[in-house]
């Protein structure tokens, strides 16, 4: 069984196709797409609580487009620096920050413009001063060695062709004894060579 993407798929298009469809959700996050979005769609399908993603900016809960929750896998702590790998426009970055509190940091890293710009400005009007967000890719992430106690992604490392170096990120990024605490898309069956050469399949 293949567990990688085939060798010689454009990764540099697949990139580009994936920016561009989810610049679309910064942006339009009630135009037509095939997946769910939204606080709703969060809170009654993944166990958010809705309380808390209504204390958040309208803009960081709308363009959320995860496929599950990473915050109940378990708890984050007062003062921890968590990571949030393919932060979006911030709805997971900005509930950690909540939990880390004051003296912890909450850091994003998104590899769309229009998220990073859209999570940043959730950031500011949340008033939440904990939270960085960086431009950069789940490959190469902008963090140093051993300097965080959480990784956080919600759908997106399945996103990512070259899985192999992403995971090889996380543990560089993790200090000893640190979590990794991520919701994903699985499959259980091996997926065809077509499939598996199918930009379209990839960034959707």
């Amino acid at each position: 069984m293949s567990l990688a993407c085939p060798i010689d798929l454009n990764t540099s298009e697949l990139r580009r196709e994936v920016s561009l469809i989810y610049a679309r959700v910064a942006i339009e996050p009630d135009g037509e797409f095939h997946f769910h979005r939204g606080p709703a769609y969060a809170a009654a399908f993944l166990g958010y609580v809705s309380e808390e993603l209504a204390a958040l900016p309208a803009e960081a809960t709308a363009s959320f487009a995860g496929v599950g929750n990473p915050h109940r896998i378990h708890a984050i702590r007062e003062g921890e620096t968590v990571l949030d790998i393919g932060c979006g426009a911030g709805m997971d970055l900005l509930l950690a920050a909540r939990r880390v509190g004051a003296l912890g940091r909450a850091i994003g890293v998104d590899m769309t413009e229009a998220m990073v710009e859209r999570a940043r400005s959730c950031a500011k009007t949340a008033r939440q001063d904990n939270v960085e967000v960086s431009l950069g890719d789940a490959t190469a992430l902008p963090v140093e060695d051993d300097g965080v106690d959480v990784v956080i992604s919600n759908g997106v490392l399945n996103l990512v062709p070259e899985k192999d170096r992403a995971f090889s990120e996380i543990l560089r990024v993790l200090r000893a004894g640190g979590s990794l605490q991520l919701a994903d898309i699985a499959v259980d069956v091996e997926v065809s060579e077509d499939t598996r050469r199918n930009i379209d399949l990839w960034s959707g």
